[in-house]
């Protein structure tokens, strides 16, 4: 059970499948490292203050928490890696940030954490595929 929740997903998909949802998995996953991750690892004292103005009890742990689901999260999207759990963690970070951070934002300003939302929802869902490291690890 435990290896089906960590490594699992669907298997067996056609080459143009498996060619999209990699794509799709390599990108986002790159994207969310290095244009959101990367910045707040260490998390900086504006980025925990924002935390705590969303009524976090612990802002220090949950803005490492969020730095590392959208740092080491990405990374291991982009790798197939853990897919289902890092998918689970930048899901989660993603609806804080449409919920708590944008929820009285325009679209334009909301659309970034949506895309990202939904991304990581899709992989949740159908894990990494056949081109992935949770694919071998699976075995």
């Amino acid at each position: 059970m435990l290896k089906r929740v960590l490594f699992g997903g669907e298997s067996g998909l056609s080459v143009p499948a498996n060619a999209g949802l990699t794509l799709l998995r390599i990108f986002a996953g790159v994207a969310l490292l290095m244009s959101h991750g990367m910045g707040k690892i260490p998390p900086s004292e504006g980025f925990i203050n924002a935390t705590a103005g969303l009524g976090f009890p612990a802002p220090t742990a949950f803005a490492w928490a969020a730095g590392l689901s959208e740092s080491l999260g990405g990374a291991c999207l982009a790798l197939g890696l853990f897919t289902r759990p890092a998918a689970f963690f930048i899901t989660f970070t993603m609806g804080t940030a449409l919920l708590g951070v944008h929820r009285a934002d325009p679209f334009p300003k909301q659309e970034l954490a949506f895309l990202y939302f939904f991304i990581a929802l899709a992989h949740l869902f159908m894990g990494a595929g056949d081109w992935s490291l949770d694919r071998f690890l699976r075995k």
